[in-house]
């Protein structure tokens, strides 16, 4: 399959969707959870049927003032709010009791100031991955300097991590302006676990374009490039499918708690596996002096 040659078609691709994800993030906003901003998340499941939303809101309103309730599953409810107090929490199930038997499923009450500083830790996090995967790739390309610098195989690897960083979290601006889900802690946990799964796989197609250019030593970069991913390719799309199936199954088949971490992580690892072929190689082949080896 000739990738290299038709790079400008999935880097313009790859180009597009970031483009469309941080527009997204740009109009929309990320909607934040109360991990971030503070608050009050109660989950509840009735064992018989559920209130309708208005009538929750009502019925809580004397207690903790506005609310917003999100029906999951079949009989459960989900309330976010201000923060409060475990007399005020008692109050709440007892509000809620009085539409029929109920059970607790989750509490969290996170203050303001623990929000923000969580978010400041998370990007903190992120920042300083980034940085380590860019001097780790440029000290384990060392040896390799033709016909470009070790440290741009860093940079390459960086350019496609934020593509695969971007695209999910565009999709889950999205996805919040519609009032699918919010961010909270497990979108980080996601976000950096795509990070160490996108910069392996990249990796594994980086260390074959090496060897081979220790082997082929009298064909250009290009050419090199092609065959190494040609080389990689069905491993690394098995092993994603692999791993995508697994997420797609606790995606449909699992809790509330995980169902927005599965999702972000099966979009991470299909946004992944299309940037460690269609987009970290053909950036090298951009910085390689027109592909000649010298």
């Amino acid at each position: 399959m000739q990738i290299i040659a038709h790079k400008k078609i999935f880097l313009s691709i790859a180009a597009i969707l970031v483009v469309a994800s941080i527009a997204a993030i740009a109009i929309w906003g990320l909607p934040l959870g109360i991990d971030f901003t503070g608050g009050t998340l109660l989950e509840v499941e009735y064992q018989g049927d559920r209130p309708s939303n208005d009538i929750i809101r009502e019925a809580l309103s004397p207690i903790i003032g506005e609310v917003q309730v999100q029906p999951t599953g079949e009989r459960g409810i989900i309330v976010r709010g201000p923060v409060v107090d475990e007399a005020t929490h008692q109050n709440i199930i007892a509000a809620l009791g009085s539409f029929g038997e109920l059970e607790e499923v989750r509490f969290d009450s996170i203050g303001p100031i623990i929000g923000r500083e969580l978010g400041k830790k998370a990007v903190t996090a992120i920042v300083i991955v980034l940085i380590l995967i860019i001097l780790y790739i440029a000290w384990a390309f060392r040896k390799v300097s033709k016909p470009i610098s070790s440290w741009k195989y860093g940079l390459a690897a960086i350019v496609a991590l934020l593509h695969d960083v971007a695209i999910p979290t565009g999709i889950v601006a999205f996805l919040g302006h519609s009032g699918t889900l919010q961010v909270d802690a497990f979108f980080i946990t996601a976000l950096l676990t795509i990070l160490g799964f996108s910069v392996h796989d990249t990796i594994i197609v980086f260390d074959r374009i090496r060897e081979n250019l220790k082997r082929l030593p009298n064909e250009t970069f290009e050419t090199v490039t092609n065959r190494s991913v040609n080389e990689v390719m069905a491993r690394s799309i098995n092993t994603s499918l692999a791993i995508i199936l697994v997420l797609v199954a606790v995606l449909f088949l699992g809790g509330e708690t995980t169902r927005n971490l599965a999702l972000v992580l099966t979009l991470g690892g299909i946004f992944g596996t299309y940037s460690s072929i269609f987009v970290a190689s053909p950036i090298l082949t951009l910085r390689a002096r027109g592909g000649k080896r010298v």
